[in-house]
């Protein structure tokens, strides 16, 4: 009897483990890419969820599983086991959608993780022509235009200081290229972020010859995420984004 238990916990988890890959394909294939997967916590929220679904449904196919029962009563349990995993998984991916990060956005002097649930409803009918307000396809990298008055520099920054981001406003996004000026005129040189952290030298160099580029070629920007704070690597002429960092630009 424990030997048929074993095989049928055994059975249960492979397929657990084969439906735990294909989603942890599209969360982290997907929805939470390098390095979003890092900055935005994806990784802890799917590993969490993920592992009590599929160790739960395996544990209980060990313990109900009885030879003595008849295959319509084993069918029937082991049913209602999966019927509760699948429900368990959709809403542990629904969790992990509902928090994805949906743009990388640079404001002002930084770039700053936007996620869906950022993103207030009641400004969604705002959202420039041709860009997608909540991806389902992968963060993509946005600017914030200039303000065109006085006033709604003041508004905006007034809704700032209570919580609303500026990246988080589909009103004030501008595709990344618009904003390029911008970017490139607050990016700092890449020698200064070896000044303020000269224990990351190597590492520092490392990423930089593994992009094939100068130090002098590249400069950097901090990003900041829900959960932590890297640093951004852009080309110093183009402002193209080349590489992350996890390195927190404000320590």
């Amino acid at each position: 009897m424990f030997q048929k238990r074993i095989v049928a916990f055994c059975v249960h988890l492979s397929v657990s483990l084969v439906v735990a890959f294909m989603a942890a394909l599209l969360v982290f294939g997907i929805w939470y890419p390098f390095p979003y997967r890092d900055v935005s916590g994806g990784r802890e929220l799917f590993t969490l969820l993920i592992s009590v679904d599929v160790v739960l449904g395996p544990v209980l196919t060990f313990f109900i599983f009885n030879q003595k029962k008849s295959r319509q009563e084993l069918t029937l349990d082991v049913g209602c086991i999966a019927a509760f995993q699948v429900a368990a998984l959709v809403y542990g991916l629904w969790t992990v959608a509902s928090a994805r990060p949906v743009h990388l956005v640079f404001e002002l002097d930084r770039f700053r993780v936007v996620h869906a649930i950022d993103v207030p409803d009641e400004l969604l009918g705002k959202t420039p022509v041709g860009i997608v307000a909540r991806p389902w396809t992968g963060p993509t990298v946005l600017s914030i235009r200039a303000f065109e008055s006085p006033q709604e520099s003041a508004d905006m920054t007034l809704a700032a200081l209570q919580g609303l981001n500026l990246s988080f406003r589909p009103d004030l996004w501008q595709t990344y290229a618009n904003g390029l000026a911008d970017v490139k005129k607050a990016a700092k040189p890449l020698s200064l972020l070896l000044l303020r952290f000269p224990s990351l030298k190597n590492q520092i160099a490392s990423k930089v010859e593994g992009l094939g580029y100068s130090f002098n070629q590249l400069a950097a920007l901090p990003l900041i995420s829900r959960s932590s704070s890297w640093t951004v690597l852009i080309h110093a002429d183009t402002g193209e984004i080349l590489a992350y960092l996890p390195v927190d630009t404000f320590e």
